[in-house]
């Protein structure tokens, strides 16, 4: 028998349409949509509240959850930051790795989410030393998606160098906290990541460059290659901090931008994240060369890195997508406000983009930022994903029916979630996760067991 889903009401194509049905097939996707049924039809599973696409987490660093809280006390700056990130990245192995992704990965699922770009560096045991299987971690990561009911685009990611170096002198070698990321040479990672075959139809590749403090340049241009030959997404952060740019001139006469762009990294393939400190040239540039951007408000203000040009960016030709990053909170409601919202404390102006437009950044763009191009819409052959917000809590309640997209993304958050569905399957039901039975306890048991 065909499952049915009944929404109440659903954003289709830019609106919100009542009484809507969707078929799913036997193959996970959309079969059909039906509006205009004031009844749930006889069998069908009710979804009260608004229902939209699954939403697509552009850049998550998994890991990078255990340390909330902790990196929230005090002052300092990204790079102080930064050693903590270290001090926990050295305790993580396969099996740990595996527990806190599950768990992260959960939490996403109750928050709509049913897509991750993982952005992947953790490749290796602390000192460098190689796992019996060079690509354990990646496994680690996929298994994890697999268990919490979730997509994953697996961005092996090369980190190569700790820092770009003086001029005329060699890139600084991976510090001791760097040399499990590193695999020594973009022709080393490369071979590593070629190896790397999963299994599952949740799960697709894609490669990373770190940044260009990381990987050399003379090494950018088999990235950029590796990716280009699979015709897979390449991400890259780009620009968070003003020292990168400084460095990066100083050493090439260049920005990170025009850097990435001499040596064939940018491209419709391509996501800058972040890019938060651009020249006009380097945002003339992303957007002529149609790259995308991930913006992650939440991490880019929990770490004081700034608000990048994203109203500029979209109007040289970048489309935007959203990630939650180092997951200070997982929550994609949050982020696509937090474009809008700092937008306007930079500008004092209001109105930058509709709540549709954020909509679609969280969802449709996010989804073709990882790969997932048949992901993001409710319509006829999509991938079977979406997410229902329910419109009756202490925040979403009040408003126009009409207007629940606007309070979707205005005023909802993670915790309105109620339902989420990948490829037809009922992974998260009136708030509660199918498969991970206690979310909590495990996201509180897997940080525990990293702390020293």
């Amino acid at each position: 028998m065909t499952p049915v889903y009944w929404c109440e009401s659903a954003w289709l194509n830019g609106t919100v349409e009542f009484g809507v049905a969707l078929e799913v097939t036997d193959g996970g996707r959309i079969g059909a949509v039906r509006t205009g049924e004031a009844a749930p039809p006889e069998g069908a599973v009710v979804l009260r509240g608004l229902t939209v696409p699954g939403l697509a987490n552009a850049h998550s660093h998994a890991f990078h959850r255990a340390l909330r809280g902790t990196v929230q006390v005090g002052s300092g700056t990204f790079w102080t930051w930064r050693e903590t990130m270290y001090q926990t990245a050295a305790r993580l192995t396969p099996d740990s790795y595996y527990a806190l992704a599950r768990a992260v990965y959960a939490e996403m699922a109750l928050a709509g989410i049913t897509c991750v770009g993982e952005f992947h560096y953790l490749h290796h045991a602390p000192g460098g030393e190689r796992y019996d299987d060079p690509n354990a971690m990646s496994h680690a990561l996929v298994a994890a998606a697999a268990e919490a009911g979730i997509r994953i685009t697996l961005l092996d990611t090369a980190y190569l160098a700790s820092g770009l170096g003086a001029k005329g002198r060699p890139p600084e070698p991976p510090t001791r906290q760097q040399l499990r990321f590193s695999d020594g040479t973009a022709q080393e990672w490369a071979e590593r990541a070629s190896a790397f075959k999963p299994t599952g139809d949740h799960v697709r590749t894609g490669a990373a460059i770190h940044s260009v403090r990381a990987v050399p340049a003379r090494e950018l241009r088999t990235v950029a290659a590796w990716a280009e030959e699979r015709e897979a997404p390449l991400h890259v952060h780009l620009s968070e901090q003003t020292a990168e740019n400084e460095a990066c001139e100083a050493r090439h006469g260049l920005t990170p931008t025009g850097l990435l762009d001499e040596h064939g990294v940018l491209g419709p393939r391509t996501t800058a994240v972040h890019a938060t400190h651009l020249t006009d040239g380097d945002i003339a540039r992303v957007g002529g060369t149609d790259t995308g951007v991930c913006m992650c408000p939440t991490t880019e203000r929990d770490l004081a890195d700034g608000i990048g040009p994203a109203p500029a960016l979209q109007r040289a030709g970048a489309t935007l997508s959203l990630g939650s990053d180092s997951h200070a909170v997982i929550d994609l409601f949050e982020e696509a406000r937090a474009l809008e919202l700092d937008e306007r404390l930079r500008s004092r102006t209001r109105g930058h983009w509709t709540a549709a437009q954020l909509l679609r950044a969280a969802t449709e763009d996010g989804h073709a930022a990882l790969g997932w191009t048949e992901a993001g819409r409710l319509e006829r052959g999509a991938l079977a994903d979406f997410t229902t917000v329910a419109l009756d809590t202490v925040r979403t309640a009040g408003p126009l029916p009409r207007l629940a997209a606007e309070t979707a993304v205005f005023a909802a958050t993670a915790a309105d979630v109620r339902h989420t569905v990948v490829g037809g399957r009922h992974v998260v039901r009136d708030g509660a996760h199918a498969s991970v039975e206690d979310v909590p306890g495990a996201l509180k048991n897997a940080s525990a067991a990293l702390r020293p």
